[in-house]
């Protein structure tokens, strides 16, 4: 078809310096003449194909309109434009697109070796999308904030940054409120309003790496010196369940089929992250270790037996 073969010609030549008239015939299987009307079509869409005159002439793309190949090699092109893909598909973005083919026109990038997902697939992409929006055109935006404590807050603030960490998407923005610069977790920002009020950007703006400081560790391993060795016992049910949560632990299966996990929780905030995780597993695991984790569990489902009694 003369569309494919189009197509074909364009990244024939983004890849070679000057090809002839006869060698595209030749490789096409059509006549030179119908190669001249091709090359006239490509330049009315506007591909700047240029002709060279000569014994070694032929036609050529401008050399402006190509990437140097130098610059990137295909270990470098291909994280690029998995990163695109995923970045495209949660903001829709057409110009990542623009760039993949790009990429992919003067690059051999082959089939793909990998893929990523950071979260496409989330109900709140709309809320990343307008943000976004808002962090570009820099206009304020304004929404009510479910702290850490519970807390529902309204604030304005000025979104200057958006990072994923740990299966989270994070705002890092100037708050108008505390008058300071703050990180705020997606899924707990509330009635989103982007305003028509612009704003400038503040000198001196601090920015993080990663959003929340942003945690540079996994919420498991804290910061306190202090440490827990904790021991766990999941039943075969919630064996891979488990792996998921707690990845880097030391494993030992034993021969009835449970799972045996030892970690270091360098947070003796049992509260923050480790009793919900533990909680969820209903009757699937059992602490074996340390006395403090037991009794812990074992005061939180006391609290809740309790609160079901008043009902």
């Amino acid at each position: 078809m003369k569309l494919e073969r189009l197509i074909s010609m364009v990244y024939m030549l983004l890849n070679h310096e000057i090809v002839s008239a006869s060698a595209l015939a030749e490789k096409y299987n059509v006549s030179q003449r119908t190669i001249y009307r091709d090359i006239e079509t490509l330049c009315a869409a506007g591909i700047p194909v240029i002709s060279y005159q000569g014994v070694n002439g032929g036609y050529g793309i401008m050399e402006e309109y190509k990437m140097d190949r130098s610059l990137l090699g295909t270990h470098d092109v291909n994280s690029i434009v998995t990163l695109l893909r995923s970045m495209s598909a949660i903001f829709e973005d057409d110009k990542a697109e623009e760039t993949i083919h790009k990429l992919q026109s003067v690059y051999q990038t082959g089939k793909p070796s990998l893929s990523v997902d950071i979260g496409s697939w989330r109900p709140y992409n709309e809320t990343l999308r307008e943000i976004r929006e808002a962090i570009h055109e820099q206009r304020v935006i304004q929404f009510e904030y479910v702290s850490a404590k519970g807390e529902r807050i309204k604030r304005t603030v000025e979104p200057l940054h958006l990072g994923y960490v740990y299966d989270s998407w994070y705002l890092y923005a100037f708050c108008r409120i505390r008058n300071g610069y703050r990180e705020f977790k997606l899924p707990r920002i509330l009635s989103l309003v982007v305003s028509g009020e612009h704003f400038q950007a503040r000198k001196h703006a601090p920015k993080p790496a990663n959003p929340r400081g942003l945690r540079s560790h996994p919420p498991f391993a804290g910061v306190e010196q202090d440490a827990l060795d904790v021991r766990l016992r999941f039943t075969p049910a919630c064996m891979a369940r488990a792996l998921d949560f707690f990845m880097g632990a030391d494993k030992h299966f034993n021969e009835d089929g449970s799972l045996e996990l030892l970690f270091e929780q360098r947070n003796r905030d049992l509260t923050k992250w480790l009793l919900p995780i533990l909680l969820s597993f209903g009757d699937g695991v059992i602490v074996l270790e340390p006395l403090e984790v037991r009794d812990a569990v074992q005061t939180t489902l006391q609290k809740m037996i309790d609160n079901y009694r008043e009902v």
